[in-house]
């Protein structure tokens, strides 16, 4: 709780008030996430989210997948794991792909005789990133296009669940929400 005057310094010598007005005001804890050191292969930087969803209790729980087991809204939830589920699959895929580029750039290198010039190394490792980009392209393409669908997706549930939260807001303005 912050506690401020009710008006400005500048202002008590004009109101000279006779005893002290004191206005509190609620200072809600900040949310930040948090950024990881970067992955040393896929070379992603890992988000901590401050709002994770919780882990699942499944005490009681018969079927895996039952809603009883959520409290509040399952849209929020929802969103919170598909906001999970996508830096995931986005770790796997660059996990994955610098893990075989490196592999194929090392051979090319120990393809080499000892006796290379940096510029015939140069020139080898030119001609491997063009057979790479050109080899891996539509596998890039189908990343790129699955990484997007899923990515507007989730924009989209989280605008929801957002517009749902002012929504709620405007209809219960005393309403303490966590």
């Amino acid at each position: 709780m912050v506690r401020l005057p009710l008006s400005p310094p500048s202002f008590h010598k004009l109101a000279r008030p006779t005893h002290n007005h004191v206005r509190a005001f609620h200072a809600s804890l900040s949310r930040r996430h948090l950024v990881g050191p970067p992955d040393p292969v896929s070379h992603l930087r890992p988000v901590i989210y401050d709002d994770a969803p919780p882990a699942r209790n499944t005490a009681n729980v018969r079927h895996p997948y039952s809603l009883r087991e959520f409290t509040g809204d399952t849209r929020e939830y929802q969103w919170k794991m598909q906001r999970q589920e996508l830096d995931a699959f986005n770790q796997a895929f660059w996990l994955d792909s610098n893990t075989r580029f490196y592999a194929a750039k090392d051979a090319v290198l120990q393809s080499l005789p000892e006796e290379t010039t940096p510029e015939q190394r140069e020139a080898a490792l030119s001609a491997f990133y063009s057979r790479w980009v050109s080899q891996e392209r539509v596998r890039q393409d189908e990343y790129n296009a699955e990484w997007r669908k899923r990515n507007w997706s989730t924009i989209l549930l989280g605008a929801r669940v957002r517009y749902q939260e002012f929504v709620a807001r405007m209809m219960h303005p005393f309403r303490r929400g966590g």
